[in-house]
């Protein structure tokens, strides 16, 4: 196997080698959203059939059956998804969209190839098995890794993987939704952060192909279908602000919940960790049953895409609508927050769309509410639920355009993002991505190179800072053994009390154990987190570790530390950022 991927590499480079640098470039970019295409039809797919060999054949039979084998069934899948997690790839929990962002701005777009394999299985077994998370957000991290590894096939090294990886995600995402456009601008607006960014051609290009992907092997038609639409009356239109304000509320507290408890889980625990993604399913099971049997809907399973697409036909009361929201919003939180493999793309449509039925049903009951203003409250609600979880209005309004091809929304999706936006930006300071990238101690600022050399000279410290390292509280030989074995470093910093007094270098670790001897700690470099980049070049080349501990200006406490590898990384990532604008 190693032999025939080594061959295929070899192959690949030198027929990209005759061709000149622009074709090659065009050529590259149309494989990684040809691959990432393909990868996303294929996870669909996988999705699809898993649930309806499952929750739908079970769903027809009788009520014993679909409760011991929905029980079964969910719950199996979730433990053989948290062993995936746990033992091989544990950045492929949740949407994925944080971790390829992270990789795309600390990594260059390098992905491992453990994400493409692990996210695929994982994804299809937790979403078809019922679990109540989407699959767009995994679609998005399982074809920009899977871009990231065709371009080392290709050749490209690993600090050269940022278009990649980018067209990969454009391109999985506009086949996952079938929405070329919106894919375009959330790649733009999340992942890159920049509307006008030199990337735009190849995610562009990607999109495209990604989308003819799915023509062809699905069909061009829309995610959703929507039958006699009509421009709301005045009345719709006086309605649209109300619910894009409950639904933004809804989508602010939903990534409170999930977030809040995704935190919590982070802690030590009693159970194993492959065990923890089940609890998510029980809870899902227990609602999902209860709504099933009181009224034969399994909206809270999966996608719940039948169920919305019920709502937006307008067969769905606003009784269930309700019903559905509440359950489906604390199944969600729960299995996102309890480590599921998934993503938060299709929940949140789910619930703008149900809070608009809601919504519209509840002001039905004193005066007339049109099918056409149900119809335009929903799609209001699915954009700024959505908008107000991502913070990406554009995104938000195309994305719900491109998922029903009406025009005549249009304007009422506008009017719902400015509300969505305003509300949520007020309610919440990050977006649902930066705020678990800063739950795990990232910050994009930290790592987002600046535009100018100057710019990154006068940088405080504090921007290119590891704020969580790994230390030695004390050099007892079970301590130090313990740090060989878990982590992979070749040095760690030496705490006392708080405070660093020296740097345990591996070598010195191994040879002290091996000749039975207290190891002796390399003399230490520190500085303060306002000292500025140029002054730590200095430091850093001075250091006969290479390593500098920053500390509290008071208490000289230890508070993070920098590697030469740190800077030169921001170093090379800068260069490359001013390079190609220029």
């Amino acid at each position: 196997m190693e032999k025939m991927v080594l061959g295929l590499q070899t192959l690949l480079q030198k027929a990209l080698g005759k061709l000149p640098s622009r074709s090659r470039g065009i050529l590259a970019t149309c494989v990684y959203g040809l691959g990432a295409g393909l990868a996303a039809v294929a996870f669909q797919l996988g999705i699809n059939w898993v649930y309806q060999m499952g929750l739908v054949r079970l769903s027809k039979g009788t009520s014993a059956t679909f409760f011991v084998g929905s029980f079964v069934l969910i719950v199996g899948s979730s433990l053989v998804v948290g062993w995936l997690l746990s033992s091989f790839c544990r950045e492929a929990a949740g949407s994925g969209i944080p971790q390829l962002k992270l990789a795309f701005w600390k990594d260059f777009g390098f992905v491992p190839w453990r994400v493409v394999w692990v996210k695929f299985v994982a994804g299809i077994l937790s979403i078809g098995g019922g679990s109540s998370l989407g699959r767009e957000g995994p679609s998005v991290q399982l074809a920009g890794a899977l871009g990231s590894n065709l371009a080392a096939l290709a050749g490209e090294p690993k600090q050269a993987r940022h278009s990649p990886a980018a067209a990969g995600a454009a391109g999985g995402l506009a086949a996952a939704f079938n929405t070329p456009l919106a894919a375009t601008t959330f790649v733009l607006e999340e992942i890159i952060g920049d509307l006008n960014s030199r990337l735009l051609g190849a995610v562009l290009l990607a999109s495209v192909i990604g989308a003819f992907v799915v023509h062809a092997a699905i069909g061009k038609q829309p995610s959703f279908t929507l039958t006699g639409v009509e421009a709301p009356s005045w009345a719709g239109y006086a309605l649209t602000p109300v619910v894009a304000a409950v639904a933004s509320v809804v989508g602010v507290y939903f990534q409170r919940l999930s977030l809040g408890l995704r935190g919590r889980m982070r802690k030590p625990t009693r159970l194993p960790r492959m065990a923890i993604p089940a609890i998510g399913a029980v809870v899902t099971w227990g609602l999902g049953s209860l709504v099933f049997w009181k009224t034969g809907h399994l909206g809270v399973f999966s996608l719940g895409y039948d169920d919305l697409s019920s709502a937006l036909a307008g067969d769905l009361g606003w009784q269930i609508a309700g019903l559905l929201l509440v359950t489906k919003f604390v199944a969600t939180f729960t299995c996102y927050g309890f480590g599921g493999c998934g993503g938060i793309f299709s929940p949140t449509l789910f619930f703008g769309g149900m809070t608009g039925v809601l919504i519209a049903g509840l002001v039905g009951l004193e005066c007339h509410v049109s099918r056409a203003d149900t119809l335009t409250l929903a799609v209001v609600g699915m954009s700024a639920c959505l908008g107000a979880v991502v913070f990406a209005p554009v995104t938000g309004i195309l994305i719900v355009f491109e998922m029903t091809h009406e025009f005549a929304l249009v304007p009422a999706l506008m009017l719902g993002a400015l509300v969505s936006q305003a509300i949520s930006r007020k309610m919440n300071r990050e977006n649902f991505y930066d705020a678990l990238l800063a739950q795990e101690g990232h910050r994009l600022e930290h790592v987002r190179p600046p535009r100018d050399l100057e710019s990154w000279q006068l940088l405080q410290v504090s921007a290119i800072t590891n704020f969580n390292p790994v230390v030695a509280r004390d050099l007892s030989p079970v301590t130090v053994a313990a740090l060989l074995k878990d982590h992979p470093y070749r040095q760690f910093p030496v705490v006392t009390d708080g405070k660093p007094t020296g740097i345990l270098t591996r070598k010195e670790a191994e040879a002290a154990r091996a000749q039975i001897r207290p190891p002796m700690p390399v003399q230490i470099t520190t500085c303060t987190r306002n000292r500025t980049v140029r002054e730590l070049q200095a430091m850093l080349v001075e250091s006969e570790t290479q390593i500098v501990l920053i500390v509290a200006e008071e208490s000289g406490a230890l508070i993070g530390l920098v590697t030469l590898h740190d800077l030169i990384r921001a170093e090379t990532a800068m260069a490359q950022n001013a390079r190609t604008e220029d």
